[in-house]
């Protein structure tokens, strides 16, 4: 990604801004895994955003007042002894020509804080995900309230960034959509190397790890969420991860998983049977599943709306389920009652992008989420997920037990309907049943 499109970034969240106000955005911190071990460092998305920096334990400082930088970081200093143990550092004088903005060691945070504190009018910072910051923030402010009489003023109001970084990343930008797509190609492709690779008698982890290594062998190297391969009755468990039961002939897995690349999401669901043919039940599961799923895509326009998106999906998930005799009633009273919310437990989507469940608000008008639907315009990227989940016990005939089915993709909105992202891994019946049969070369 070039960095002319971080500048860019970040021009545009200033020119958001209140009058002299300064933003403040903290790095991520590299996390414990056990003992002396850590986690993969991943960058805060925000920070990531902004600034294009991917090394821990820095700020960055945005600011459209006349006697500051309109953009600074503040990041670690080179240190040979540590990078020989624990990898290379940019530095101030490297990154600030790097990234086109001024740089400064992290030692002279405090110092700079102040600076860019006293006089500001707002200050704009994350004030839920960001709680360390939101601390250093408030001893300072208390602070400067102390030596107002100096001639110090500390700000007049803390301001959550979130709906404006959250707006800003809602619409992607071509670069964006470029990773995405790529994403979405190599996740793609990773389902249908599990489809090839499942037998039973086989592991759900081994499932896994055909995924994970097609993810790596394309340069993504770590899956956007832990991945998820429910075999059985294990599909009826919407985030279940333990991945350890063994592939039976005559049920169904579902996979849900997808790669990160350059920090952005990629997140499909795909269900088929473990034996490579659908039996008749799981056949007429899965159709009413994807036909709810084709429905609600087919609404994915500019203009439209989740609830719209929703309401297509349920129609039909209602009267197929009707049809079925897996709900009983008359059909305009279950889809008034939403009877179809028993076996469809999760909503139909969310947005995607440097998370998977990425920021950007599902209403607008009113921050309590009570106000009108967030409507849908190009650049926006989102999953279309119906899904239906019949545990045992469920009131129906035994036959629909611990069945499971979720269809899930990725549409990117255009200026005339949708793309999708992820329409390379098969999901209609008999694609699904003929890749199977094909399997692959490491049979």
């Amino acid at each position: 990604m070039n960095n002319s499109v971080f500048v860019q970034r970040r021009a545009q969240l200033i020119a958001t801004l209140q009058p002299d106000s300064v933003v403040l955005i903290s790095a991520a911190t590299e996390q414990s895994r056990s003992r002396d071990t850590g986690y993969p460092f991943r960058q805060h998305s925000d920070f990531w955003y902004y600034s294009g920096f991917n090394e821990p334990d820095a700020l960055l400082i945005l600011s459209n007042r006349a006697n500051l930088p309109a953009a600074q970081l503040l990041c670690r200093e080179k240190d040979p002894a540590q990078e020989v143990w624990h990898g290379r550092r940019l530095g101030p004088q490297a990154a600030s020509e790097a990234l086109q903005l001024q740089a400064t060691a992290l030692s002279e945070q405090s110092t700079i804080l102040k600076q860019s504190l006293d006089g500001s009018s707002a200050v704009y910072l994350n004030l839920t995900e960001q709680t360390d910051l939101l601390a250093q923030i408030t001893v300072q402010m208390q602070d400067l309230k102390q030596r107002e009489k100096r001639g110090e003023r500390a700000p007049l109001q803390l301001i959550d960034l979130a709906p404006l970084s959250g707006a800003q990343r809602l619409v992607k930008d071509d670069s964006e959509i470029a990773i995405m797509r790529q994403a979405g190609e190599i996740s793609a492709q990773a389902h249908i190397r599990a489809m090839q690779y499942c037998r039973p008698g086989r592991f759900e982890y081994q499932l896994e790890a055909e995924i994970l290594h097609h993810f790596a062998l394309n340069g993504a190297r770590y899956p956007a969420y832990n991945s998820i391969v429910g075999s059985g009755n294990n599909g009826c468990i919407l985030h279940y991860t333990e991945n350890s039961s063994l592939l039976a002939a005559g049920d169904l897995v579902l996979i849900d998983a997808g790669c990160e690349l350059y920090g952005y999401a990629a997140d499909i669901s795909r269900t088929f049977p473990v034996s490579g043919k659908f039996s008749d039940e799981q056949a007429a599961l899965y159709q009413l599943v994807l036909d709810a799923q084709y429905a609600a895509c087919n609404a994915v326009k500019p203009g439209s709306d989740f609830a719209a998106v929703t309401a297509a999906a349920e129609h039909v998930l209602t009267e197929g389920l009707l049809g079925l005799g897996i709900l009983q009633g008359e059909l305009s009273q279950l889809i008034a009652d939403k009877a179809c919310k028993q076996y469809f437990i999760h909503g139909i989507g969310h947005w995607l992008g440097l998370d998977v469940h990425d920021v950007g608000a599902y209403k607008v008008n009113n921050a309590s989420q009570n106000g009108s639907e967030q409507p849908f315009v190009p650049g926006m990227v989102l999953t279309i997920e119906p899904g239906l989940y019949i545990p045992a016990g469920s009131p129906t005939e035994r036959r629909w037990w611990d069945l499971a089915v979720r269809i899930e993709d990725n549409l990117l909105l255009t200026a005339d309907g949708h793309e999708n992202l992820t329409t390379a891994v098969p999901k209609e019946i008999d694609a699904i049943e003929q890749l199977m049969a094909t399997g692959n070369a490491r049979d």
